[in-house]
This record gives structure tokens, sequence and C-alpha cells, in this order.
């Protein structure tokens, strides 16, 4: 990972405001995908909401590059930077 993703991960911890369910999760797909690349293992049971829709947000950016994936979480967390402070 490089300098500027690293920084983001770190700015999004100090945002003043806490994002919207939907930016926290498409933050965290964005993380995965960067990180881990595509999505593995089993989709979580029906029981287990939160573990199921970040299961989900991971596997909606199937096949995106993780250099692709790096710059839009870059991207998003600048944008929650302005937004929340």
């Amino acid at each position: 990972m490089d300098a500027t993703f690293t920084q983001a991960a770190d700015r999004v911890k100090a945002l003043k405001k806490r994002p919207s369910d939907g930016e926290l999760l498409q933050l965290y797909g964005l993380f995965k995908q960067a990180t881990a690349g595509d999505v593995t293992g089993d989709k979580p049971g029906l029981f287990d909401l939160k573990g199921r829709k970040k299961y989900e947000a991971w596997a909606k950016l199937k096949g995106t590059g993780k250099e692709q994936a790096a710059a839009g979480y870059v991207k998003l967390v600048d944008e929650l930077a302005k937004k929340l402070g």
C-alpha cells in the first residue's frame, strides 16, 4: 500500500462526525478490495445481517484492481473529510 492510502485509513478514523451506514459500507468494501483483492469465503447467513451487508459491499467490487480500489478509497475519504470534518 502506498502512503496516501495509509494516511486515508488514518484520516477516516479521525472524522468529526460518523459517516452514514452506506458510506461505511463503501469504505469497508473499497478497503477490503484494496488490501485483500476479490471477496473470499461464503456469504454470511440471513441472521448475520451486519456480516452479510459487509460481504455484499465487498462483493460488489469483484474484479476491481487493488490500485483502483485504493484510489477510490482515498477519494471517498477526501469527500467525507470535506463533508464531515
